[in-house]
């Protein structure tokens, strides 16, 4: 504990963002260039060491959050890499898109706000790189075994690795284009620029992992085939089987999955394209889902000059304040937040007839209705109570040229082949059925992730990724691993 009285000195002060005018012209990341460095010192020694520190549980990668923190405060940036690495393969993803469960059981927390954890991670890890402290690590001897990995999101990544420098030969296969996943298509560039992955997969490539793109199992390779080639497999292939909206009106032109647009987003970045298909230019835009997916959603439209936009929640207002009733220190509080996105709608006013951030709370899609040419132009909803039951005489309609459904995900696809070809069986919930060593019912072949747990935060993919790495190290070795496993298939996050 470098500073015994940091937290009772020092207020807490977080990456600074740049102008809300001046970003939303660019998808350039939204912080301010090298504003967070200077911070971070003084930052990191509000952290109080505490005897038990719940930022460890928190965390599903238990990360070494006390130690890291007083690490940094001392300067000593080539240990606290070293710590920060030995429980996370890629705390620079981490740093820029976890919501921060660490901070919610910050012990400074009880009554104050808490350590920026997320801030002095984020710091460490791009700090690494530049001082070339996260070299290569490839492994010193091979096991002669293979492993194939099925999806290149966080947890095909984490396991890929970790699998890699155990000495096994390991290929990564991914349908799309490019690695990365989620990560790659789906979150974009203003929360995470593409080129932290493509720093973090060059090093991959450098320990020994394979990658094979344009590669779907179950279309292009035969999945059965594949798990002969193979000593292991393991499926990390992410929850991709988006929610519906069975509503009236819902086959109108117009209304669009958020995975369906995002992605084309984040092909005009890459250079893929000049401009999206379905760009919200000049579009009364209407975003139905009140999550993380839908908060991108909107930041993607400001960004591409939509005429307006309007995020649907179908919860009611959460406080600012913790309920010690429901949500007892150090579970993760559902807060009123304001992400980057809803802070640059606000400020734009974007969305006339909702809130200051451009949402609705309590609110509940009805119908759809269109124009004679079958294009959506207005969404119809209602105020809901806490039961979700309609408020008698709320309904109304918001002028609606694009719609997008950001509704979540309830398991793999089950329509590539990948599930029926290998005989995978299921759980009720349409999640891929594992047991307490992350083995599916096929012998040799392994579940982890979203595929598995269902929808959850990235930390939760990378430790599965890293527990799945060290279940399919003790199959392979016929024994024991080295492998750390930092949480079980069926350990979930802390709750009241």
């Amino acid at each position: 504990m470098a500073d015994p009285k940091g937290f009772l000195t020092t207020p807490r002060r977080e990456w600074p963002r740049r102008p809300v005018e001046e970003r939303v012209q660019d998808w350039d990341e939204v912080y301010v260039p090298g504003a967070l460095l200077p911070l971070i010192g003084p930052q990191a020694d509000r952290c109080m060491d505490c005897g038990v520190p719940f930022c460890h549980e928190a965390c599903p990668l238990g990360n070494l959050i006390p130690e890291w923190n007083d690490l940094v405060s001392r300067d000593d940036w080539r240990a606290a890499a070293e710590r920060l690495h030995a429980t996370n393969n890629f705390p620079e993803f981490t740093g820029r898109l976890c919501p921060a469960p660490c901070e919610a059981g910050c012990v400074l927390a009880i009554n104050q706000p808490a350590v920026t954890i997320k801030n002095v991670e984020c710091a460490i890890a791009d700090r690494a790189f530049e001082e070339g402290f996260a070299p290569p690590a490839p492994p010193e001897r091979l096991s002669g075994r293979t492993v194939a990995v099925i999806g290149s999101g966080p947890t095909g990544l984490a396991a890929a690795q970790q699998l890699t420098r155990a000495g096994h030969t390991v290929a990564v296969y991914e349908r799309d284009d490019r690695i990365g996943g989620l990560m790659r298509y789906g979150i974009p560039e203003f929360k995470m620029e593409k080129r932290h992955l493509e720093r973090r997969i060059g090093q991959m490539r450098a320990e020994g992992t394979k990658f094979r793109t344009g590669t779907a199992v179950g279309r292009d390779v035969d999945a059965a085939a594949l798990r002969h080639r193979y000593d292991a497999v393991v499926i990390a292939t992410g929850a991709t089987a988006w929610r519906e909206l069975p509503v009236p009106g819902r086959e109108l032109t117009g209304i669009h999955q958020a995975m369906e647009y995002l992605p084309l987003a984040n092909r005009v970045c890459q250079g893929d394209l000049e401009v999206s298909p379905l760009s919200a230019a000049g579009r009364h835009v209407v975003i139905v889902g009140g999550g993380d997916t839908g908060a991108d959603c909107l930041g993607t439209a400001v960004r591409e000059g939509a005429a307006s936009v309007t995020q649907l929640d179908i919860y009611g207002r959460p406080g600012t304040e913790r309920d010690e009733d429901t949500e007892p220190w150090p579970t993760y509080p559902r807060l009123y937040r304001l992400s980057v996105a809803h802070e640059e709608a606000g400020e734009l006013g974007t969305a006339p007839s909702a809130d200051a951030d451009a949402r609705l709370f309590a609110a509940s899609t009805l119908r759809f209705s269109g124009d004679a040419d079958g294009r959506v132009r207005w969404l119809h909803l209602v105020e809901v109570d806490a039961e979700r039951r309609a408020v008698p005489g709320s309904g109304r309609a918001l002028p609606a040229d694009l719609v997008l459904l950001a509704l979540g995900f309830s398991g793999p696809d089950r329509e590539d082949g990948l599930i029926a070809q290998l005989g995978l069986e299921l759980e009720p919930r349409g999640t891929l059925a594992r047991d307490a060593g992350f083995a599916t019912n096929v012998p040799g072949v392994f579940a982890a992730g979203d595929a598995a747990r269902g929808q959850s935060l990235i930390v939760w993919a990378i430790a599965e990724g890293r527990a799945v790495a060290a279940a399919v190290d003790r199959h392979l070795t016929g024994g024991t691993s080295r492998l750390p496993a930092p949480i079980g298939p069926y350990d979930r996050p802390m709750t009241a």
